[in-house]
């Protein structure tokens, strides 16, 4: 699997190592940047209120009760997390972070979270979101670089696909992935090892309805996700197509190869997506719907497109974005997604709907 990306979400380097003298005057030269970028950052506000206590969508929420939703909308269950800002956007949303320790997995991890503007206007008070869990590659922990790196320019996408009509506007839900930086899991319980299969399928959907207004169907709840989080959440989607109806799958392997293993067959076919699929076909739905992206600088796209044409069928939809120059890295994948594939999903994804607007002179 492509684990070749470093926690920014940019692609690792290689080579051979930098005489001395040059990485001196190449930490020196990136600590002046630094400090000059921070002095910039602070004269202009970007670190204000970052760690101060932050709550999504409270006004409205206070003044609807769960009778007056529209159907299939879910009021947060509760309990509250408790959020800090990590980040503010020019357009004003915020991602703010908590713990979370998994009542079924019992593993504890940090979880992102960014909502739309549109979330917090009084017209969708009684509407759910569609909530996108976003995977990283590499370690995947202790952070989520779409959590951490907002230059990504994910939740800038999100943003500028709903303004336009083109997508929605999803609810981004960023949890770590692994249980610590040495080892991958495949977003799997494997045998002796986290939970990390249930901390992705069961306790990160718990949490996103404890703390959002959500749909009670699986039409409101995908994935998507960069090389071994691309692989983790279109496996999710694979194993439970009850509960998640999408994923978009970028720079993916497509089965599981973590060492921890150890060469049990059994455990690692029921996190196989290839024999996922196979079972999905044979059981004639649900339809779920998978966007690999890949890359043209990239490898993959021939292993991407074999599992197209071997499980592409039936209830299994697949599509391909291909992207003209594109790397294995986060700003890549996100232009594929502002290219096409948030487009894509938004088409099989149930989303957001505004109170009607009184009739002139009725109220």
């Amino acid at each position: 699997m492509q684990h070749d990306q470093q926690d920014d979400g940019s692609p690792m380097t290689t080579g051979r190592p930098r005489p001395r003298r040059l990485r001196l005057l190449l930490i020196s030269g990136g600590l002046a940047l630094t400090l000059a970028g921070g002095a910039a950052a602070y004269k202009f506000g970007l670190f204000s209120e970052i760690g101060d206590p932050v709550s999504f969508g409270k006004v409205q929420e206070k003044t609807v009760t769960a009778s007056e939703a529209l159907p299939e909308v879910l009021m947060p269950t509760g309990p509250a997390a408790s959020f800090v800002r990590t980040s503010r956007l020019p357009d004003g949303t915020q991602i703010g972070k908590t713990t979370l320790t998994g009542k079924k997995s019992g593993f504890t991890g940090d979880v992102w979270v960014w909502v739309p503007k549109e979330y917090d206007d009084p017209r969708y008070a009684q509407s759910g979101f569609p909530v996108l869990i976003s995977l990283p590659g590499g370690r995947g922990y202790p952070t989520n670089y779409w959590g951490t790196g907002p230059g990504l320019g994910l939740q800038q996408a999100v943003s500028d696909g709903a303004a336009s009509g083109k997508s929605l506007p999803f609810i981004l839900i960023m949890p770590v992935t692994n249980a610590d930086t040495k080892h991958h899991f495949d977003g799997s319980d494997i045998p002796g090892q986290p939970k990390m299969g249930t901390w992705m399928a069961d306790d990160v959907p718990a949490f996103a309805k404890a703390n959002f207004r959500t749909f009670t169907s699986r039409d409101g709840w995908a994935f998507m996700g960069s090389s071994a989080g691309g692989f983790n959440g279109f496996k999710q989607l694979l194993k439970y197509p009850d509960r998640f109806k999408a994923a978009i799958a970028s720079g993916t392997d497509i089965v599981p190869d973590s060492p921890l293993w150890n060469g049990n067959t059994k455990a690692m076919d029921e996190n196989n997506p290839e024999k996922l699929a196979a079972k999905l076909i044979d059981a004639g739905g649900p339809d779920v719907y998978i966007n690999f992206q890949i890359g043209t600088k990239e490898t993959g796209r021939e292993q991407a497109e074999k599992f197209m044409k071997e499980y592409g069928k039936g209830p299994v939809h697949t599509s391909l974005q291909v992207i003209q120059d594109g790397e294995h890295n986060g700003k890549s994948y996100v232009r594929g997604m502002r290219e096409g594939s948030l487009e894509w999903i938004s088409k099989v994804m149930k989303g957001p709907t505004p109170a009607p607007t009184p009739a002139p002179g009725v109220r």
